[in-house]
């Protein structure tokens, strides 16, 4: 019993072995096959790994060389951007200029000419414009003067803000024509003989004919006296009119004509601030230095 005991156990051992040899046979091929697997994967992976770095180093030089690129196209948007700005300064310089050209082509370039025995008005000549003043500003109410229409708002501001200030300043004579002045120097040298010279212009050196000079006075004097010096309206022209483009063209020690605190001419504001500011007459700037202000002899 013992003996069969015993074979039975070796058989049974046996093919219990032999089951356990076979079937880690199998596990063994098993772990061999997902060994393979895991082998091709890996060299699958490195292949790819592989491509990946290949592409990298490809997209790595196509974005050094989009970078570059775009580098170049930044320096040459900059360099156009400074032409546009160079372009646009010069088209605004030129429109600049050609503005300016087109403004004094259109001022009468007669305005600011120095007439007192100097230069010379034909007997054509004639303001451009001409409007006539409005009654209430002149001594005669009635009588038809006429002024430079482009000045005659500057001047109707100034007497209506004279008057504001209760200064009543009143226009005795205006714009005068080339035969006007030829009447008006007749009638001086009928009574005072060649001593007229002195206080009255020649026709086509008058600068009333140029239509921006104006001649005052107030209600009580009524007539043009160097007594009106001594009136308030004088007072408040030497203080404020150069506030709106006037001047006096004849003042006391002038090489033109006898004083005249009646007679103020209009020259722009610009001139005449600067007149005011460097304590000088009209008369004492060259002409090239007067030409200068023309541009801007309406601006306000």
């Amino acid at each position: 019993m013992i003996v069969i005991f015993i074979v039975l156990l070796t058989i049974g051992g046996f093919g219990c072995g032999t089951f356990f040899y076979f079937d880690s046979m199998e596990k063994n091929k098993l772990l061999e096959e997902e060994v393979s697997l895991l082998n091709r994967t890996l060299i699958h992976t490195k292949e790819l790994l592989f491509r990946l770095q290949t592409n990298n180093v490809d997209l790595t030089d196509m974005l050094e060389g989009e970078r570059n690129t775009n580098q170049d196209l930044s320096k040459n948007l900059q360099v156009e951007q400074e032409k546009n700005t160079m372009f646009q300064s010069q088209i605004q310089n030129i429109s600049g200029v050609v503005g300016t050209l087109q403004k004094l082509s259109q001022t009468d370039e007669e305005l600011l000419k120095k007439y007192s025995k100097v230069y010379f008005l034909s007997e054509n000549y004639i303001p451009s414009k001409l409007s006539r003043i409005d009654g209430q500003y002149l001594l005669n109410s009635s009588a038809e003067l006429y002024f430079h229409g482009d000045v005659l708002p500057f001047l109707s501001v100034m007497i209506s803000e004279a008057k504001s200030s209760n200064v009543d300043l009143k226009i005795v004579s205006a714009y005068r024509s080339f035969d006007d002045q030829i009447s008006v120097k007749t009638g001086y040298k009928t009574l005072y003989g060649s001593g007229a010279n002195q206080f009255s212009a020649d026709q086509g050196y008058s600068e009333h004919q140029l239509g921006t000079t104006i001649d005052f006075t107030n209600p009580t004097l009524k007539k043009l006296v160097t007594d009106f010096e001594n009136k308030p309206e004088y007072k408040w022209l030497t203080e404020n009119a150069y506030r709106y483009g006037f001047v006096l063209s004849y003042p006391k020690g002038n090489s033109y004509y006898q004083y005249e605190p009646w007679h103020w001419r209009f020259v722009g504001i610009s001139l005449a601030k600067k007149l005011r500011d460097e304590k000088k007459n009209f008369y004492d700037l060259t002409q090239r230095e007067i030409d200068a202000y023309l541009i801007s002899v309406f601006d306000r």
